[in-house]
């Protein structure tokens, strides 16, 4: 019921989508046409697609447009008062501080501190923490069942993490440790946590729900809803 419950909200949602060409394929395809080499498929990289729900929050969503994986996703609500906040990023790079106004928990960055980031495959929620030197077998990774979050901690006691998974939350889902794996190389910590069955169907629905969503089509730009 509650996944049948998120999916509805997604699909009754005010939406909006956006092709984006990526420059890079344009630039190569541009060198083609000038060399008089056959042209591949359009040059279209990502599809954006912005919810506006009906108590005023927003969410915006990026889509690999040839592999049809998320490459972002991002929530932003209004204060009180009816301000727009910032964008708060579920899935992708994490906003550089200074690119924007500082927040208080950025004092100063280090390239040196642990980076951590959400970057989701087709069959698994996926976490990658960047600047981690230490060995696999420094690294304890774990579901914490009462708190509903995996926690990620060291022997050595110099590194503590605990994050949520929100789609699980959605869809009210329960976590499963057997779900969870990880792995270690070139001081990145990569945390997999295997989809369900549940989500993948819902996933798999939302995209069939997205083609229905009339495209614009842009170099560039956001796509928003009017």
């Amino acid at each position: 019921m509650a996944v049948t419950g998120w999916l509805e909200s997604l699909r009754t949602a005010e939406k909006t989508a956006l092709l984006q060409d990526d420059p890079l394929m344009c630039k190569a395809q541009g060198k083609k046409r000038r060399e008089g080499k056959a042209l591949s498929a359009l040059c279209v990289g990502r599809r954006k697609v912005h919810y506006l729900f009906p108590d005023g929050k927003e969410m915006a969503e990026e889509y690999d447009e040839k592999m049809g994986e998320l490459l972002v996703r991002k929530w932003r609500v209004k204060s009180a008062l009816g301000a727009l906040g910032q964008w708060q990023i579920e899935v992708g790079e994490p906003a550089l501080p200074g690119a924007g106004s500082l927040g208080s928990e950025f004092i100063k960055e280090d390239n040196a501190n642990p980076i951590f980031m959400r970057k989701d495959t087709k069959m698994s929620f996926q976490w990658r923490i960047r600047n981690l030197a230490y060995p696999k077998d420094v690294y304890s990774v774990c579901v914490d069942q009462k708190e509903r979050c995996i926690v990620v901690r060291t022997t050595n006691k110099k590194y503590y993490k605990k994050f949520s998974i929100p789609d699980l939350d959605r869809y009210q889902l329960p976590l499963d440790e057997s779900s969870l794996s990880f792995a270690h190389a070139n001081c990145t910590l990569i945390i997999s946590y295997q989809k369900p069955k549940e989500v993948l169907a819902a996933e798999s629905e939302l995209q069939k729900e997205l083609k229905k969503v009339k495209l614009a089509h842009s170099n560039d730009g956001d796509c928003k809803t009017q």
